[in-house]
């Protein structure tokens, strides 16, 4: 019933429409770390540090480093999503899933496009309208509000009839605030390296799965 009214559904997209245990993300993690460290000429342990620093505090690495050293975006997200993409599995079962939810599909990750695109041939989930990642939002990243005011003007979406799927808590904020129903996916992580939550995450989070299949089977 909570979710008669929802004509637009986003999903987040890594460790939301893939589980975590596929480690996609260390691989990324790794290659962050090492980018950081060539770029500020600072150890790999302090390079480590100022990744989940500024994960934290921005968002995003990313973030933080074009907040802080006026960073190409370009380069590093080239260099950063240069991975083994074969550890991902077609999920089939999940595109069915999606397929048959009644309305508009959409993707909303901070990571880009073209790494979306790679990750969602390797799963076979191709049922989106469309993908939206960092450069589409002027390379504001969720949490900032800002992000989530782009996706809206550029989709014309009624917030009120939409659901949004994450795997990050925090991500939920700005999409509750607007009157979104909020799916927190998974144990709940600040970031991709941070230790799972304990459960209570904030009225934010309006419903939990840890099985976004089954989840969504049982709304149709």
């Amino acid at each position: 019933m909570a979710f008669d009214h929802v004509t637009t559904w986003i999903f987040d997209l890594d460790n939301t429409l893939y589980p975590p245990e596929a480690a996609l993300f260390s691989q990324i993690e790794a290659r962050m770390t090492a980018h950081v460290s060539r770029l500020l000429g600072v150890d790999a342990p302090e390079a480590d540090r100022l990744r989940a620093h500024y994960w934290r505090d921005y968002g995003t690495t990313l973030a933080g480093l074009m907040a802080r050293h006026k960073i190409d975006p370009h380069a590093y997200l080239l260099d950063v999503h240069d991975i083994d993409f074969s550890v991902l599995d077609p999920d089939p079962d999940l595109g069915h899933a999606i397929a048959a939810l009644p309305g508009r599909k959409i993707v909303h990750t901070n990571a880009d496009a073209q790494y979306a695109g790679k990750v969602l041939g390797r799963l076979g989930l191709d049922g989106f309208e469309t993908v939206i990642g960092i450069g589409e939002v002027d390379f504001h990243p969720k949490p900032d509000p800002r992000a989530y005011a782009a996706v809206i003007a550029a989709t014309g979406l009624d917030p009120s009839r939409a659901a949004m799927f994450e795997d990050d808590p925090r991500n939920l904020q700005v999409p509750a605030s607007l009157g979104m129903e909020t799916i927190l996916v998974g144990e709940g992580r600040l970031g991709p390296d941070a230790p799972a939550g304990n459960g209570q995450h904030g009225a934010h989070v309006r419903h939990h799965t840890r099985d976004l299949t089954a989840f969504l089977r049982a709304l149709v």
